[in-house]
């Protein structure tokens, strides 16, 4: 994926985004607004880009994107044919080689239903760049077996600190097998294309091995398809999010997969009562719960729960690098 992230404008722009190309590995988002100024959000704090490609911490300096070079972005995006995009447009983002998304806002155009067709007059783009850190579940992974057996595991973390990227590692790992257990079969269920990034149904990521990846489509839809096609023996899912998704999670579990899957939350009591949902029910599918968080700037394991048991552990920094 290395300046992978050049290839997203238009080869007449590419000498102003060379220096971004270059930190790719440190640049989480870029927000292109059109008549505002280009914000890149790296390693926790906000960069502005002057007209002449450099950094700056000065948004008097910042350069300034038109609606001419939003559109002539997009149409590169989508390599000069938008229609073919309308289904990636219709749900508010394009996956790109690499693994990035390109989130987009415009005008929405409806159906009869109230339904979004399609959006036009797009004036926002937010690249989301993607960042595979092999290695990321280190940490957590001895805890994530009994005996060499895998526990089902529910991820809570506020946004961004790190849920994905955890996830992302800990599928990979448990595909091709580790120090604490034989590889298995993973089936993931990517509707947004943030876990394996894939770009015409093929993961950018490395995903493990055993993982069969199912992109674009609804979790619920997904993980009642993957367990009558594909026999997995682990079910993953991303921001775990309505009943429909938890109750397909659940007939997993019955079928005996074991389940990774994480969820936006301060802490399990948030979630529960997101949900409506009291702890027995919760430990009744997993067997781990890792809360996420972030402190002076990192991300941080604040904590790891066994099924049934209070007394929590506090890993510390998620990664070392």
């Amino acid at each position: 994926m290395e300046n992978s992230i050049l290839q997203l404008f238009p080869f007449h722009s590419r000498t102003l985004w060379q220096q971004v190309a270059r930190e790719q590995e440190h640049i989480q988002e870029i927000r292109l607004r059109a008549g505002r100024p280009v914000i890149l959000y790296m390693e926790g704090r906000e960069r502005y880009l002057t007209a002449s490609g450099e950094f700056t911490d000065s948004v008097r300096q910042a350069r300034t994107i038109t609606e001419k070079d939003l559109e002539e972005m997009l149409e590169h995006i989508c390599h000069y044919s938008p229609y073919a995009f309308e289904e990636e447009l219709r749900r508010g983002f394009v996956t790109v080689a690499g693994g990035h998304r390109v989130g987009v806002a415009g005008q929405a155009v409806l159906e009869a239903d109230g339904s979004v067709r399609t959006l036009k007059n797009i004036a926002f783009l937010n690249i989301r760049v993607s960042h595979q850190m092999k290695g990321a579940a280190d940490r957590v992974l001895p805890e994530m077996y009994r005996e060499g057996v895998l526990k089902s595991a529910l991820i809570i973390s506020p946004p961004g600190c790190g849920k994905t990227t955890l996830l992302r590692d800990l599928i990979r790992q448990i595909s091709n097998g580790n120090t604490w257990g034989r590889g298995m079969t993973v089936g993931v269920v990517d509707e947004r294309s943030e876990l394996a990034g894939a770009f015409l149904g093929r993961p950018q990521n490395d995903m493990g091995m055993r993982t069969d990846v199912l992109d674009g489509c609804p979790k619920e839809t997904g993980m009642l398809l993957l367990l009558r096609s594909m026999s997995p023996q682990v079910i993953a899912i991303d921001e775990l999010g309505s009943d429909g998704e938890l109750k397909a999670l659940g007939q997993a579990s019955a079928c005996g997969c074991k389940i990774l899957a994480t969820v936006h939350g301060e802490n399990r009591a948030d979630v529960e009562r997101r949900f409506g949902r009291e702890s027995i029910f919760w430990e009744r599918m997993f067997e781990l719960f890792l809360l996420l968080g972030r402190e002076n700037g990192e991300f941080v394991i604040k904590q790891v729960e066994e099924r049934g048991e209070r007394n929590v552990q506090n890993f510390g920094r998620l990664y070392d690098f």
